[in-house]
């Protein structure tokens, strides 16, 4: 099936006389006929459901659904995309390890891998696109498990070159774990092009309407977990009376861990009711995404000639830095953010960003209506100044998601906004 089918019809079918539509199993337990049948759950919980702290019939349905569009073996939810991010880090780094990451990412994940998991004891050494792929290999280290990047870095924009460091990892034995929340899977599949995991903040385009946060994980199924690096793969786990992941469960030994391991120690699993609202999200995404592109070029364009406005950085805009890497990796579209600088730096920002009328200046992003944010005061204010420059995010810098509105309209609110700048 292709994606727009693969978005309504894929995760859950209803047999004879069931419901047409994904029914919300509003439940936390589930029932038995004998403490044998508990008692087998206990030893592999991949026999059957047994508590919805790790296991729902609605979530796993979206799961399914997630998993079939990134072309993985397996996927699970979480309550967040920062939830994601941690279990898909945690699932195979302990303390004393060690990762390597594009600093070009959300910074909130910045935060995670430099302040919360180094007290965790888990180190991370950032890269800059203009190092060499000999000066990215010296971060390597002998505890290193992971690569980390964003296919479109959030706010920078900057486009992530996934086979590169596919290439790089996998020479050293290593998994790419890719956040491919801008994009989603009608934009780019990352596990076509060498990455191993996929996570994603559903709270973003696969949601879109701003109603619930979630996240998910996505296993390719395709990284030999057992060459050596990761024991905790392949020896015995005495949580789970000796299992080892990869000779019980082959491709999809990653997300069982994931799900048998983590989230029944941490409990980060949505409800039956956000699975079901991220799967109405999800019916309408590949049309949403195509729209999303389309007024995103246009108010790029528009942008691009207005005289207040510096510098417009959109990877689908011709002459972008990243134009090209989005030519190999997003060929149907950009997704909806552009980032801007203001001319006259964060005064004026925020003064443009003070009388848009139809955008919400909002803390959000990838939502159906348009909506603004200026990141160095607002999400990212956490970070130093040489982390923001690092993430590519300068003073004057105003995030703007395009939504689904007429694209003349969002423009015509763009440019009454900027006529009060002075």
């Amino acid at each position: 099936m292709k994606d727009e089918t693969k978005c309504l019809h894929s995760g859950y079918h209803p047999k004879n006389s069931e419901p047409g539509v994904m029914p919300i199993v509003q439940s936390t337990t589930y029932r038995f006929d004998s403490t044998e049948d508990i008692a087998a759950v206990f030893d592999d919980p991949t026999k059957a459901l047994i508590y919805s702290r790790f296991g729902n019939p609605t979530v796993m349905a979206v799961e399914e659904k997630i998993s079939d569009l990134e072309g993985g073996v397996g996927a699970m939810c979480t309550t967040s995309g920062q939830a994601a991010n941690l279990l898909a880090i945690l699932n195979i780094c302990k303390a004393g390890d060690h990762i390597v990451s594009s600093p070009e990412i959300y910074g909130g994940t910045i935060n995670l891998f430099a302040i919360t998991l180094k007290r965790l004891g888990i180190e991370t050494s950032f890269t800059n696109e203009d190092m060499t792929d000999e000066e990215i290999e010296a971060l390597i280290q002998p505890n290193t498990k992971a690569f980390f990047g964003e296919t479109i870095a959030n706010p920078a924009l900057a486009v992530f070159d996934i086979e590169r460091y596919a290439k790089i990892a996998h020479k050293h034995g290593l998994p790419l774990i890719v956040d491919n929340t801008f994009a989603t899977p009608i934009l780019c599949k990352p596990f076509e092009y060498g990455c191993d995991i996929v996570t994603h903040s559903t709270s973003k385009y696969m949601d879109g309407h701003a109603l619930q946060t979630g996240g998910v994980i996505v296993d390719s199924g395709n990284f030999p977990w057992d060459n050596g690096k990761f024991p905790e793969m392949t020896e015995p786990d005495p949580s789970y009376h000796g299992i080892s992941y990869t000779k019980q469960y082959g491709k999809a030994a990653y997300i069982i861990k994931a799900r048998m391991q983590l989230m029944r120690d941490f409990g980060c699993y949505p409800s039956a009711h956000s699975a079901f609202l991220l799967n109405l999200g999800l019916e309408t995404l590949a049309v949403r995404m195509k729209q999303y592109c389309e007024n995103a070029l246009k108010v790029a364009e528009y942008l691009k000639t207005c005289p207040y406005v510096e510098k417009v950085e959109y990877p689908g805009l011709p002459g972008d830095h990243y134009y090209d890497l989005a030519q190999k990796y997003l060929k149907d579209g950009a997704s909806g953010v552009i980032s801007i600088v203001v001319k006259g730096g964060k005064e004026n920002a925020m003064t443009f960003m003070n009388h848009v009328k139809l955008a919400c200046n909002e803390v959000h992003v990838a939502d159906i209506r348009t909506c603004v944010l200026h990141p160095a005061s607002e999400t990212h204010r956490q970070l130093t100044d040489e982390q923001l420059v690092a993430a590519g995010i300068e003073p004057g810098m105003v995030r703007v998601s395009v939504g689904l509105e007429n694209v003349d309209d969002i423009i015509a609110d763009l440019d009454q906004a900027f006529s009060y700048i002075k």
